[in-house]
């Protein structure tokens, strides 16, 4: 049967229409299958879960889900009656199997029960009783397999690996240089066991609650509307005057569970992420709409963009007289984000946090988002996640807030958390309880770790304390020795290097200016520098002076500061320095521009040309004793030079290049021979100077690349 369906903006006046994501929790599907059979089945395109359809549309999509189960019933059917047969005929065989075995062979048993070569692991050196130790073997036994190798050593003497590899050899076993650092030997073991478990979980993985965080401009209402979903979605007993320190809460919606990071403000979230942590699923950016678009909001705009996270815009104050939320949307345009009702795909949901309206609007546009993202993660394995904050109390000691990523966290459980360590020696929730176990997404306290790690610090279960403990002792001395080591971040000294490498195939750059316009045209100017080698984004630009939050984005996203009639606080040249990013300042916005192209086309690695200075002919040749051949000289045109280089030409052929030795004028040395005057010349590490050959002196000289 053919089913057609009309178009979703075909602008057919119908009575009632059904939105997506209602029709799919009807259905009891995800949102992304609805789409997909609406555009297969029906030839209908659904922009996303936000569209409506007719009523009438509605139904003949649920008479098609109807006939499928019906199918999927009857197939089920069939095959569980096929299923019965074939395990009928495999216990039959298993029953067959066991009778041949119990008379079986075995000798194929005792194949089985040999054991593999022992591995025996040893230093550059050993001493041979260590060595007989690691064997089980007599001490008299090791040295008389020495003496016959041709080494004679005592019990108390050592042996070197290469010696010791052939004795083990000879004993049926196997020498392995031991590894100097034990740390990456743990660090490679844990990473080899995580890999496996990733494998294993991918089949078991399951729904794990979105991850959200609030971003805004100050004063926009951010805590007040965190304050409002708490005090909404928490229950009475919980709500009363709990004071929030672990950073972060949960909230129940319609079953669905949703965690919040009550960490406001992008200063945090860039910190994570320049730590290259992406706890983050869903950013709700506050707008005040009798405020409309701000610096800081700007800000969290291009830091959601470089993080690649889905925003949904929460349009605050919608109480306030003043409020205009057109505003806030046509402001939104400017920076490529189109609200939804305007036709394209950024949610925009108008709340207000005092009178607590849209809230559940707010919350379900969460949730319908985290359903599209498709989040997982498997409870059973071993917990991995990130710390969200941390302090250093003085009755408790080390207190980490960290977020469960993945597996379940338990009480007791060995942790390794960036270069610190610890065993868990108790676990608070958000609402202030004791608890033995996290799970995915689930944010906890913890105590009984060695140091305060940093926000943004990865952790990660291991087998016991000991081995947490020498992977941070590793990971300490890693970070010691790099520290010591140049920098490889990029600046505009090093980047044609890194372009030439193939380091660099974007440069980010960040301009701040001292007004608006300014900020546009730089910015503008700086995008039109682009390459074939190389893009150039900006990928953040406003007007102010040049702060520690921008020197966080540019240490995230490896970019370089560009400043425009303003200068860097003491703290952002502070930041700088400590984490090498380069800021440059400007007062003419073409000195900027040519700086960017010039460290582009490699001005700081220019091209060279030869260019011919001289000709002389040889017209008389000395051999002198322990000094070499020395010619007499006639400069037929130019100039011959003594820093110059020279080759000998022979009938038009190339006998030799070098560089002179020493240019003589009777008997003083001169630093250059002109057109028509006789020189004496001993070229370096070449003797075979001949009557007539034509000496011909040349300088290399730099060539400066004038355009892209």
């Amino acid at each position: 049967m053919e089913r057609e369906l009309r178009n979703v903006n075909s602008g057919v006046k119908v009575l009632a229409k059904v939105r997506i994501y209602e029709l799919a929790k009807e259905l009891e599907v995800s949102n992304k299958e609805l789409i997909s059979v609406l555009m297969d089945e029906f030839g209908v395109e659904a922009k996303n879960h936000m569209s409506v359809i007719d009523e009438e549309d509605a139904d003949l999509i649920k008479e098609l889900y109807e006939e499928q189960k019906k199918e999927a019933a009857e197939k089920k059917e069939i095959i569980e009656e096929y299923e019965s047969k074939i395990n009928e005929d495999i216990s039959k065989q298993q029953r067959k199997n066991s009778k041949i075995r119990k008379g079986g062979n075995k000798k194929n048993e005792e194949k089985v029960d040999e054991t593999p070569d022992e591995v025996i692991e040893m230093e550059e050196t050993i001493v041979v009783k260590d060595l007989a130790d690691k064997l089980k073997k007599p001490v008299v036994e090791v040295i008389r397999a020495l003496i016959f190798q041709g080494v004679m050593a005592s019990v108390n003497q050592e042996v070197d690996f290469k010696t010791a590899e052939k004795l083990v050899d000879s004993f049926g076993s196997i020498a392995v240089l031991k590894e100097q650092n034990v740390g990456d030997v743990a660090e490679e073991q844990e990473d080899e066991i995580d890999a496996l478990e990733d494998e294993a979980s991918e089949a078991k993985e399951t729904k794990r609650p979105p991850i959200v965080t609030v971003m805004g401009h100050v004063d926009h209402g951010k805590t007040s509307l965190l304050d409002a979903i708490k005090k909404s979605k928490v229950t009475a007993t919980e709500a009363g005057g709990i004071t929030q320190h672990i950073g972060a809460y949960t909230v129940d919606v319609n079953g669905e569970r949703i965690t919040f990071l009550d960490t406001p403000g992008h200063e945090a979230f860039t910190s994570m992420r320049a730590r290259g942590a992406q706890v983050t699923d869903i950013v709700i950016l506050v707008v005040a709409a009798d405020d409309g678009i701000m610096p800081q909001t700007v800000e969290a705009i291009n830091h959601c963009k470089a993080a690649e996270v889905p925003m949904i815009i929460a349009i605050n104050k919608m109480d306030k007289e003043s409020a205009n939320p057109d505003r806030v949307k046509q402001e939104l345009t400017e920076y490529g984000l189109v609200a939804e009702d305007w036709g394209g795909d950024t949610i925009c949901v108008p709340v207000s946090a005092h009178t607590k309206e849209g809230l559940d609007n707010l919350l379900e546009m969460i949730t319908i988002n985290a359903e599209m993202l498709e989040l997982k993660a498997d409870a059973n394995r071993r917990a991995k996640g990130t710390v969200i904050e941390a302090k250093l109390d003085k009755g408790r000691g080390p207190v980490a807030s960290i977020l469960v990523q993945n597996g379940t966290l338990k009480s007791g459980d060995s942790i390794i958390v960036g270069t610190t360590y610890g065993r868990i020696r108790a676990m608070i929730d958000d609402k202030g309880n004791n608890t033995k176990e996290a799970g995915p997404s689930m944010p906890v306290e913890i105590l009984g770790l060695s140091e305060v790690p940093a926000a943004g610090d990865r952790f990660t279960v291991v087998r016991d304390e000991k081995t947490a403990r020498i992977m941070a002792e590793s990971r300490k001395e890693k970070i010691r020795q790099e520290h010591f080591q140049t920098s490889n971040r990029v600046s505009m000294e090093n980047l044609y290097n890194q372009i030439q490498e193939g380091k660099v195939k974007e440069l980010s750059v960040i301009v701040k200016a001292d007004v608006q316009g300014s900020a546009e045209a730089v910015k503008q100017s700086i995008e039109k520098l682009s390459t074939d080698n190389v893009k150039v984004r900006v990928i953040h630009g406003a007007v102010g002076a040049i702060t520690e939050t921008d020197v966080s984005l540019a240490y995230a996203s490896n970019a370089i500061i560009i400043g425009f009639n303003v200068r860097p606080d003491n703290n952002a040249i502070a930041v700088a320095e400590r984490d090498n990013v380069e800021i440059k300042t400007y007062r003419i916005i073409y000195d900027a521009l040519d700086d960017i192209k010039s460290a582009m086309i490699g001005m700081l690695e220019p091209e060279y040309k030869e260019v011919v200075i001289g000709r002389c002919e040889a017209r008389q040749v000395y051999k002198i004793s322990n000094v070499g051949t020395i010619a007499g000289c006639y400069v037929l045109n130019g100039k011959i030079a003594r820093n110059c280089k020279v080759r000998v030409l022979r009938d038009g052929i190339v006998i030799t290049e070098s560089t002179l030795a020493s240019l003589k004028r009777f008997k003083d040395d001169v630093k250059e021979a002109a057109t028509g005057y006789e020189c004496g010349l001993s070229i370096d590490k070449f003797n075979d100077i001949k009557e007539g050959d034509i000496i011909e002196g040349y300088i290399m000289e730099e060539i400066k690349p004038k355009q892209l």
